[in-house]
């Protein structure tokens, strides 16, 4: 006799949830991801807020959230502040208000921060502070000069001032505070017209100096001179001052390329000199045994998996990575591993760690490192992930290229470019590499960069330590391991990095890894991989 099946009952928690899923979908469909209280029942509301997939902001308003999300983690938060600000004060000041002059020159400047306060100019304004999730704010100032509808923009979803407004506003310590993004929006304007209009209207000698001499600084003397000299034949008095308080690294050439392209520049310039500072000792060079460099690479195999795989927060086991290693992993036998993420992630590193072997081949037999990188770095990803295809996990298209949607970064501030400017920064990525003598700087900056850029859907982490070792390699290094016990240290450089543009804890932390590989490669990591 066959046993009665149970059948399920939704109970009456369940089936409000269920409604209350149905309201949150047909918002979400509208690309939306922030909502005031007046958009759903109060049932659904609660129901929502009590599953984890609304969670309040400021009262009244609410954005989506994920119920896995782990208490204090901030990625939810930094997703959706530009929605949030968009929709909020869309809502108090319809289409009448402007961030401020220094974060519209940021936002058209491609910045990748979020600052701590954001600074809304609107008519309506009521000069208060407004407290936001995660220590941010917004301040929403009375504009009495509120800018003229042809002198506002928008950046995404943010209403702006126009680059050129932006920079007739900003005071002059922005040139000092935040030269960075002064000088990227700079580089991106082609010619002085949109900024003699602004100037033309109003006594702006003082501006026009400055913005001139601003203009000089960075390598534009033709805009520089237009600006004087438009302002001079209008009568205005300008005397030309260069606001900037350090030299700046010019960008040679007069090519206007986008804010994200002049900035990865920059930051490469400003970089090397302190990333090749850690490194005192002279490149060994191309081993004179290469065989037995590739030997000790396959040796740290095991180790370097096990710590780069549990960094990414996957909970592999020495045991399975060996049977990976070894040939004795079968998704068909194992059922354990055909379901397992972090079996996957596993096979997907040993596949991928081999395409680096042949890539390291290629530069050994004299091949230039950063062109070498470009050709392979595909290949490296396809194989992370093609475990994961086969097991029916991902779809083959997820491997066709570059990620095609924003992603976020576990609790950082660096929200990564968007996927537009991906395309443009990872040739000129490959170009700095290709250019770059030092092997050190190359290995670096080339693994900060890669993961600012964060070119992938996943797998930057692992793919950016692949290309620090290949890079290393390129100058005879060791293949160095980032352990898993320093990874707060690790991800404390990267954000100061990719936060205040100080790299030099990132290059200790690197050189200091690279100088503990000697001696790891002494130890047998098949023995022990945790070292």
């Amino acid at each position: 006799m066959a046993t009665p099946v149970a059948v399920r009952t939704a109970t009456p928690a369940q089936r409000r949830l269920a409604t209350a899923l149905e309201a949150l979908r047909t918002l979400q469909e509208q690309g939306r991801s922030v909502f005031n209280t007046g958009e759903f029942s109060r049932a659904d509301r609660e129901a929502l807020v009590g599953a984890g997939f609304l969670q309040p902001v400021i009262q009244g308003w609410y954005m989506s959230a994920s119920p896995s999300a782990k208490a204090g983690d901030t990625t939810p938060w930094i997703a959706g502040m530009k929605d949030f600000i968009a929709a909020y004060c869309n809502a108090r000041f319809g289409s009448d208000w402007c961030v401020s002059a220094e974060y519209s020159l940021k936002l058209h400047a491609g910045t990748t921060l979020l600052p701590k306060q954001v600074v809304v100019h609107a008519p309506l304004g009521k000069n208060g502070v407004l407290d936001l999730p995660n220590g941010f704010s917004l301040m929403d100032y009375q504009a009495r000069d509120f800018p003229a509808a042809d002198r506002r923009d928008s950046v995404g979803n943010l209403r702006t001032m126009t680059l050129a407004q932006a920079l007739l506003k900003v005071p002059e310590n922005f040139f000092r505070a935040s030269a960075e993004d002064a000088q990227v929006a700079l580089l991106s304007i082609s010619d002085a017209s949109e900024l003699s209009r602004v100037l033309a209207e109003g006594n702006h000698g003082t501006v026009a100096g400055r913005l001139a001499g601003a203009f000089r600084a960075v390598g534009r003397d033709a805009i520089a001179d237009d600006i004087v000299g438009f302002m001079r034949a209008l009568g205005n008095q300008v005397t030309e001052a260069n606001p900037f308080e350090t030299p700046l690294r010019i960008v040679p050439g007069d090519r206007i390329e986008s804010p994200y392209v002049s900035r990865l520049r920059l930051m490469w310039a400003s970089m090397r000199d302190d990333a090749a500072s850690a490194f005192p000792l002279k490149e060994p060079g191309r081993p004179d045994d290469v065989a037995a460099y590739m030997r000790a690479v396959e040796d740290a195999y095991v180790t370097d998996a096990y710590h780069s795989l549990s960094i990414e927060g996957y909970r592999v086991t020495p045991e399975l990575i060996r049977r990976v290693a070894n040939g004795d992993w079968n998704e068909d036998i194992h059922e354990q591993d055909h379901q397992s993420r972090d079996a996957m992630a596993a096979h997907g590193y040993w596949l991928a760690h081999n395409e680096v072997k042949a890539s390291i081949q290629s530069i050994f037999a004299g091949a230039n490192a950063g062109n070498v990188l470009k050709g392979d770095h595909g290949a490296w990803f396809r194989a992370m992930f093609s475990p994961s295809v086969t097991a029916g996990l991902l779809a083959a298209s997820d491997l066709a290229g570059y990620r095609g949607h924003q992603v976020y970064i576990r609790n950082a501030q660096h929200v990564p470019p968007p996927r537009e400017a991906v395309r443009e920064m990872m040739p000129v990525l490959f170009e700095l590499l290709r250019d770059e003598p030092s092997a050190a700087v190359r290995a670096v900056l080339g693994h900060f960069m890669f993961v600012f850029i964060h070119p992938y859907m996943d797998g930057n982490g692992r793919l950016g330590r692949f290309l620090m070792n290949a890079m290393l390699a390129s100058g005879g290094f060791p293949w160095t391991v980032l352990r898993l016990e320093d990874r707060d240290r690790y991800m404390a450089a990267l954000n100061s990095a990719s936060g205040q543009g100080d790299i030099k804890p990132f290059a200790a932390f690197i050189a200091q890894s690279l100088g503990a590989a000697s001696g790891a490669q002494a130890r047998s990591p098949r023995s022990d991989p945790r070292g």
